[in-house]
């Protein structure tokens, strides 16, 4: 049986996701806190097996409570979960110690492979790992990457990198096959983990 806690400053969000992992198979105790202090302060008194910290987008606290209690506990189990598009906070926390990330709309059955991946192995299988470790990406796609992990749209990186914003598109979507990942996020954590972005 698995022991869950959320940590969010947002009661609906909180209550929403304790709602969500109530239904999930094998969860036997869900807790919740809403800040860093109250999170470190609860796991170090009663540690459970996985932790599931909300990000927003601009807002460090889900960055850095992930990073607390990491650092603090190495052997944590932390997931953290945000918006797809926002891949700035998702890769600080994923270097901050978490995990994997979960989207804000993740389906049952991806909150069950999380948890059962989270337990089982030291990450979350996402992003996947590309079919050949040695995949090498273009000059051009590691500068989509790059722009990606600053948080800009593909009309910004475009505008940079003077292309359009469909051929950035489609350097996006090359990047994404070669590391086998499904979106911006993916794409950014997994840069981070590889050193191909800082």
């Amino acid at each position: 049986m698995t022991t869950v806690l959320i940590c969010d400053d947002r009661r609906s969000v909180r209550e929403g996701l304790t709602r969500v992992m109530s239904a999930v198979p094998g969860v036997s105790r869900i807790d919740c806190v809403a800040h860093g202090d109250e999170l470190l302060a609860r796991y170090t008194r009663q540690p459970v097996d996985v932790v599931l910290v909300g990000t927003q987008r601009a807002v460090p606290t889900g960055v850095e409570a992930t990073r607390r209690l990491v650092s603090a506990n190495p052997q944590a189990n932390v997931i953290v979960f945000g918006a797809p598009d926002d891949a700035g906070s998702i890769a600080a926390a994923i270097a901050g110690g978490a995990r994997g990330y979960l989207r804000w709309d993740a389906s049952r059955p991806e909150l069950v492979a999380a948890l059962a991946h989270t337990l089982a192995s030291t990450s979350v299988p996402a992003p996947r790992q590309p079919s050949d470790p040695g995949v090498q990406l273009t000059e051009r796609e590691l500068q989509v990457l790059r722009g990606m992990s600053q948080g800009k749209s593909n009309g910004q990186i475009g505008r940079e990198l003077y292309l359009s914003e469909d051929t950035v598109k489609t350097h996006a979507r090359r990047l994404f096959r070669k590391l086998g990942v499904r979106d911006r996020a993916q794409a950014v954590a997994h840069g981070f983990r590889r050193g191909l972005v800082s």
